[in-house]
């Protein structure tokens, strides 16, 4: 929704400048002309749309962007326990592996958005290992317990969406 809001702001004011620019004429310097007041109003209302533009805007998506969407990744809502997967996953597994969902971009281990594992099948893997060949060793027992399990609701909760 932020960045929405910047974008309809920025609409607003390029129309606001057409319009000025448009409506611009050359008067003779008399009282048809803008008064000193006037032109200064309008360019204190210039800075503040700039100010607003520039800086209290995007600090309001900012702060609006950090953890109110933590438990929500591409329309999927997490539990905490995905939650903690996802990091985990960032720290363990997005080095080789894609997930859209992490911004990983790893290309030793499988695409897990095309592959969609069940949850049962990343739990294997994370015990067990992998290996594939030329491509690289997936080293067993990464991780265990209760991370493994977190790690793997994850995945499946995110891959391929």
């Amino acid at each position: 929704m932020g960045i929405a809001v910047l974008v309809i702001f920025w609409v607003v004011v390029g129309i606001l400048v057409v319009g000025v620019a448009m409506s611009a004429t050359k008067k003779p310097n008399d009282e048809e002309g803008r008064s000193r007041v006037g032109t200064a109003v309008f360019g204190l209302g210039v800075a503040v749309l700039i100010v607003v533009g520039l800086a209290v805007l995007p600090a309001w998506i900012l702060v609006d962007n950090t953890d109110a969407d933590a438990k929500t990744v591409g329309g999927v809502h997490l539990n905490d326990a995905q939650v903690h997967g996802r990091e985990l996953f960032a720290a363990n597994c997005a080095q080789c592996h894609t997930l859209r969902a992490s911004n990983a971009i790893g290309e030793t281990g499988p695409n897990l958005d095309t592959l969609r594992p069940k949850a049962a099948l990343v739990l294997d893997a994370i015990k067990n290992g992998r290996a594939r060949g030329g491509m690289g060793q997936m080293p067993a027992g990464l991780l265990a317990g209760d991370d493994a399990k977190d790690v793997a609701s994850y995945v499946q909760a995110v891959a391929g969406r």
